[in-house]
């Protein structure tokens, strides 16, 4: 579909979603936020829901301002994936083995390694830039440097929520490895204590929501901010390939005649800012729940737990600012899909998929989300399909 265009008070909301199928409390946001005075486009993914302040699903692009509140408390979150030379026929019939292997190598939940990984002795891992970028922490907000011990030994762990670490398989039978993860507790320390910050600024106390205050231009916060913030967006992103490191492992150590090999990573932020151009000026671009799509630029689009994923190529449509949706997106709060669901429900709509099928997860169940096959539909101008992976291990927090 093509975009459908609402008005707002300082832009227009182009929308890649049916207006209709909206909950108000989104739609109230996508207003709110297209008051700002900062504002320069405002981009609406399929995929959009309720969100604290910002919608999750939308790009919010401004000029000389950025609102941590937009980017979410999980600075950085996103995908990676890679193709392995393995096919589904060289799976074991029962893959309860595979997936406590993996579940012993990866921490989930609130675990952490009992000591940092040590980058050096994984198979194939980059260590360059390693040692500055754990030296430009003595950089970060005072205020959760103590964080400094958590932080090192969460380097390479799942977390919870939608958090998860997959083996699939896509329609020509290759199997695939797949993270979706971001920058654990020390992104969010980050993100909650600049929310703050920017909450009692001058110039935020006029707002229609609170939580859309913003840091501008040439402020001491403002530069205090975007330290913090791609620092992180860089810890989530060795967060991904760190497990993803670990998960090769485990594949390596399990299918030893077969011998796997990789293919190069796809990885890709959807929780993020970045500094982009368009029309002739420089713009700060924040995507919640959005990928990048550039034209040729390969991204990652999960489904649920029980229903596959894509992986895509963009199509560089700069009306919705080079973005693409980030997954399938929820339909129902955690606590309606705890009311609606039960474990039984659980197991029927996860038929063939190992994984967790206990009340701890219920919240994740598939029929929480939105299909996401007409996810994919609603953004044919902004990306094209280049696989489809169905999950037959999957690993949640």
């Amino acid at each position: 579909m093509s975009y459908v265009e609402m008005p707002g008070a300082k832009v227009p909301i182009r929308m890649w979603a049916d207006p209709a199928t909206i909950e108000g409390s989104a739609l109230q946001q996508l207003q709110n936020v297209a008051t700002l005075p900062w504002i320069k486009g405002l981009a609406v993914m399929p995929d959009v829901h309720y969100g604290k302040g910002a919608t999750v699903g939308s790009v919010i692009a401004m000029h000389g301002a950025v609102c941590p509140a937009a980017v979410g408390v999980d600075i950085g979150c996103g995908m990676s994936a890679v193709r392995t030379s393995l096919t589904a026929n060289d799976l074991p019939g029962d893959l309860s083995r595979l997936r406590s292997k993996i579940e012993q190598a990866i921490p989930v939940g609130r675990g952490m390694h009992d000591s940092p990984v040590d980058p050096g002795r994984l198979h194939g891992f980059g260590t360059s830039g390693w040692d500055g970028f754990w030296g430009r922490f003595d950089g970060v907000a005072e205020a959760v440097k103590f964080r400094e011990e958590r932080a090192t030994k969460q380097m390479g762990t799942l977390g919870a929520g939608n958090h998860f670490a997959e083996v699939t398989v896509c329609d020509s039978a290759q199997v695939w490895l797949m993270l979706h993860s971001g920058s654990r507790n020390i992104g969010k320390e980050l993100a909650e204590h600049h929310i703050g910050v920017a909450q009692k600024l001058p110039h935020n106390q006029g707002l229609v929501d609170r939580d859309l205050a913003v840091f501008v231009a040439d402020t001491p916060q403002m530069a205090a901010y975007r330290n913090d913030l791609f620092w992180a967006q860089e810890y989530a992103k060795y967060n991904r390939a760190i497990m993803m490191a670990l998960l090769k492992d485990v594949i390596r150590k399990e299918f030893k005649k077969a011998k796997p090999t990789f293919e190069p990573e796809i990885s890709c932020h959807h929780n993020y800012v970045a500094e982009e151009r368009y029309e002739g000026m420089d713009l700060l671009v924040t995507r919640k729940g959005a990928i990048r799509a550039g034209s040729g630029e390969y991204g990652i689009i999960p489904g649920s737990m029980g229903t596959g994923s894509y992986i895509v190529k963009g199509l560089g449509n700069e009306k919705a600012f080079n973005s693409a949706s980030h997954g399938a997106g929820r339909r129902m709060s955690r606590n309606a899909a705890k009311r609606r669901f039960t474990t039984k429900d659980l197991e029927e709509q996860t038929r063939g998929v190992e994984c967790r099928k206990d009340s701890g997860v219920v919240d994740e169940i598939p029929g929480a989300y939105k299909p996401i096959e007409r996810v994919i539909d609603q953004q044919r101008d902004l990306v094209q399909v280049v696989a489809k992976l169905k999950q037959v291990i999957c690993v949640k927090g």
